[in-house]
Order: C-alpha cells, then structure tokens, then sequence
C-alpha cells in the first residue's frame, strides 16, 4: 500500500505506518539502561561547571580570600551511554510486505533498545547510510526510511559489515552490537567471517527457513544466531541476543 498508485493513500500509509510499527514493538520491550545522563564529576575531569555544585567551594574560597582551585569545583558531563548498535538490513532481494515489516520492526527495536546512539545500514551489492550512529533523526522518519527501501542486486555481506564496524567506532558507548538481518549468503564471493570476527559483538538475525549459511557464519567468527518464524519474533530475539551480554 505504500507504493499504491492513490497519491493520498500512499502519504496516509507512509505517514501510518511508523507510528504503528514503533508503537507495537514499544509494547513489552525492557527501557534501555544505555541512555546517556548528566552526572556530578570532579572539575579537572572537564566538562561544564556545575555551578550548584561548587558553591561551598566557591564561598568557603571567597571567605579565606583566595580563589577556589580546580579540585575543589565540581563540573557535569555525560555519562557513556551503556549500549550501541548498529542495525545491518539485507535488501539484496525482493523486498515485499513481509520483509520490509520485519526490516521496520527490527529498525524500531533498535531505536528503542539504543535510543542515543543507533545507526541503521541496507546493502546489496553496495551498502548504504540510512540513519548514522549519531544523526539526528526521529524514529517514526527512520522506520519510514526503512519502509522505503527497494530490493536488488547481490549480497556483500562483508562490506556491509565493515562499514557497521566503521560506524560503531565513533560510539562512546561501552557495548556495541551489531544487528545484521540477513540469510547471509554472500554473492560477492568475499568471506565475510573476519569482517565479522573483526567486529565487538554481532548478533545475527536470519529466517528460520533459509539460515543455514547464518548458521556457519556465527559458528565461525563466535557471534550469536537467532532463526526467525514470523517478524512478530524479532523483539523477542533482540532481547534475548542482547540480554547475552559477553562483554
């Protein structure tokens, strides 16, 4: 319906269809603890000047007629966020109804799980920048980006994975998983183990039908698999790939 020849209906459908994806995979998925907050911290550690903070210093300084020094003030910065990923979508072949649904909702569980710093990725023969790590982007935009995607070409599963690398190494965080959804059956003739090895964590999302070649790339470079029935699985799987934490 997104791609309906009605104009309307498909600005109704695209404008829609985000919110439904996000608002379903919201339901029952554990709050994130990876979000970033400000925190109190000893000024010569940087950051800004946590005025509050330093007031008796700063008072108790003025009272004896001299000027506070850098460890008596307190300053505020952010704390590392405790969880990043990087979403890797396959779009080498067709992507119908119920492979862009499935894209949709793992770009949403994502979002959800790592809602500061999450970067989303489509590839065939070439790899593509659909939300990087640090950009600012809405998630309704960011699904809506995903249900966009058109599928074609061969499957470089290696590059795609060493671009999820690239992308993850800009990240303060300190846990970064890679996300691929994906058969894994490379078409580049590329071994895509050591880009996978080369990575912190890769978790594997891959039909339950056709995993075969997922299964040897996971056993091969240790990362972890889950094989999936219907898409109203992938939050379920997200969490517990995730809740497998290694680090």
């Amino acid at each position: 319906m997104a791609n309906a020849t009605d104009e309307h209906l498909r600005a109704a459908v695209r404008r829609i269809a985000p919110r439904l994806v996000l608002d379903q995979t919201r339901r029952g998925t554990p709050r994130s603890p990876g979000v970033g907050r400000r925190r109190s911290v000893p000024a010569w550690r940087g950051g800004d000047l946590d005025v509050d903070g330093s007031m008796d210093a700063v008072v108790e300084a003025r009272a004896e007629g001299r000027s506070p020094s850098v460890d008596e003030l307190r300053a505020t910065d952010w704390a590392r966020p405790g969880l990043a990923l990087c979403l890797v979508l396959d779009r080498s072949g067709s992507m119908n109804g119920a492979r862009l649904t499935t894209a949709a909702v793992a770009a949403a569980a994502c979002l959800t799980r790592a809602p500061e710093e999450h970067a989303v990725l489509s590839f065939a023969a070439d790899v593509q920048v659909l939300k990087a790590l640090t950009a600012p982007s809405r998630p309704t935009r960011t699904v809506e980006t995903v249900l966009g995607m058109r599928g074609h070409g061969t499957t470089a599963v290696a590059d795609a994975l060493v671009e999820a690398g690239r992308q993850l190494s800009r990240s303060r965080a300190r846990r970064r998983v890679v996300v691929l959804l994906s058969d894994c059956r490379s078409t580049d003739d590329v071994d895509a183990v050591p880009a996978a090895r080369a990575l912190d964590e890769l978790v594997v999302l891959a039909p339950a039908d056709d995993d075969d070649e997922a299964a040897r790339l996971t056993r091969a470079s240790g990362a972890r698999l889950a094989s999936i029935d219907s898409v109203l699985e992938v939050p379920r799987a997200l969490s517990r790939l995730l809740a497998d934490d290694r680090t």
